[in-house]
């Protein structure tokens, strides 16, 4: 079904599990049309929505750290544009590894992930959103340097805190670029990669952080917010 002139329009990375499922459904109920990625061909929670979604969802095929793929998808998806472009793909590592303790295999896997893959992407599809619209990318209150007064996930903490970083870069140098730029923080979250342990669901987190992409509409510049608006400190 062919999409209509007013609908609004999400290329959402990383979206078959977790958050990112969590993300695709928030959208879909709200009317947006949605274009999901996964690693996966089929199978998945994700794949499982198609047909619930009156033709509002598409599905591309992506690795995230793959260059290749993610010029393929530019081609593919190069005459779209999107009001927000939503990066949510990442990795965590075991949260007691130190970096005394963890491989440097591993730590380069989780810092390519979540760090320089998704602003590579950001990089890359920029051009696709257009001067009114978003570009958001999940990060964590761990990526806070200023509030690591207790250590623990250190590995982790350190791939969000140099995401952080680039995102900065990113916006210091288009400092008159009027679209809204996010790096978002969910809460520590029930789901895989969470743990049984976290604080929050996912209906605690996901429709509030929604709401704050959707609050931050044509407001210029980059912050740094959590998923109940609240900035977070660098």
């Amino acid at each position: 079904m062919p999409a209509s002139t007013t609908e609004k329009r999400l290329l959402l990375i990383g979206a078959t599990r977790g958050l990112g499922l969590a993300i695709a459904e928030e959208y879909l109920k709200l009317g947006w049309h949605v274009v999901a990625t996964a690693r996966q061909k089929a199978g998945t929670a994700l794949h499982a929505l198609v047909g619930k979604a009156d033709g509002r969802l598409d599905i591309e095929n992506l690795d995230i750290t793959d260059p290749a793929q993610v010029s393929a998808l530019h081609g593919r998806l190069a005459s779209e544009r999107f009001d927000l472009l939503f990066v949510n793909a990442g990795v965590a590592n075991a949260p007691e590894e130190t970096v005394a303790d963890v491989s440097t295999e591993e730590f380069v896997r989780v810092m390519v992930t979540n760090a320089l893959s998704p602003m590579r992407f950001v990089e890359a599809f920029q051009d696709l959103v257009p001067p009114t619209g978003a570009i958001a990318i999940m990060s964590s209150g761990q990526g806070s340097v200023s509030n690591n007064e207790n250590g623990g996930f250190e590995v982790y903490r350190a791939t969000k805190a140099a995401l952080n970083t680039l995102m900065r870069s990113f916006a210091a140098r288009r400092r008159d670029d009027p679209r809204t730029l996010l790096l978002l923080a969910p809460g520590w979250v029930r789901t895989d990669m969470g743990g049984p342990n976290a604080r929050l669901s996912i209906e605690d987190s996901i429709p509030n952080l929604v709401k704050v992409v959707q609050a931050q509409e044509g407001k210029a510049g980059l912050q740094y917010l959590d998923y109940l608006g609240r900035t977070v400190p660098w």
